[in-house]
């Protein structure tokens, strides 16, 4: 997959992961285009990289989802990557019932649902291109969960079965499906859950998931696990119930 010279749309571009992302795909010399749900950290966004084009935009509404899609259909008509950044991370108790899921924004939503409804959106288009790229940011969890997170590990393990069956369905065409994997990263991801759980450890930092990103695109590595994920995959085949255990002591 080439790595320059693509028109790229990131979503949930404006901080993390997302905008590592977005710094690497500009330094390589892509049009990049970025969307969030929040203003102000376009603004801060664009301050910091002037070239990125932004647009507000909340992943976890249908209507923003299609606006999204007409919107860069009808402005950047080379529109060839499609990356499924944008998530949310919540610890919730289910003991508590269905009051517990209504305290916090829907995971399912904004993780999974958006993924879904974008790459159909986009797929048809992207089939018509020379070259095209899938890329779905999914998590080491995705493979064995924390369980106090059980949403968002649910998303991502669902992120990862996606990602396969989109492969397959579009392995004759010109779209490659991509999948990251990172393990725990020092973003604003966990709205402070992990100063909540007495971690000291914040994560690798995000740039080092996007320089990891940029070389599977280039070799075509479809599952990208990023450092410590590379081992949470494989304990998930070898050794699951102490890996399990070990996460969630």
């Amino acid at each position: 997959m080439k790595v320059s010279n693509n028109s790229v749309l990131i979503t949930g571009g404006g901080t993390g992961i997302g905008f590592c992302l977005a710094e690497e795909f500009a330094r390589a010399g892509n049009e990049v285009i970025i969307c969030g749900r929040r203003e102000e950290k376009l603004r801060q966004a664009k301050s910091k990289l002037p070239q990125l084009i932004t647009k507000k935009c909340d992943v976890s509404n249908p209507r923003d989802r299609e606006e999204l899609f007409n919107w860069t259909a009808k402005n950047f008509k080379d529109i060839n990557i499609l990356v499924n950044n944008a998530g949310i991370q919540r610890m919730i108790d289910l003991k508590k019932g269905i009051p517990e899921l209504a305290r916090y924004e829907n995971e399912v939503d904004i993780n999974f649902t958006s993924t879904i409804q974008l790459s159909a959106y986009f797929i048809p288009t992207f089939m018509r291109r020379e070259e095209a790229a899938i890329i779905n940011v999914s998590s080491g969890l995705a493979f064995v969960p924390i369980a106090i997170m059980p949403i968002y590990c649910a998303t991502k393990a669902a992120i990862h079965s996606f990602s396969i069956s989109l492969r397959h369905q579009l392995k004759d065409t010109s779209v490659r499906v991509f999948e990251v994997i990172p393990p725990t990263v020092d973003t604003e991801l966990d709205k402070g859950t992990r100063t909540q759980r007495n971690m000291t450890y914040r994560g690798i930092p995000p740039a080092e998931v996007a320089v990891a990103t940029m070389k599977a695109l280039l070799q075509n590595e479809y599952e990208c696990a990023v450092g410590p994920a590379q081992n949470i995959k494989a304990a998930s085949v070898s050794s699951f119930d102490e890996q399990f255990n070990r996460m969630n002591h």
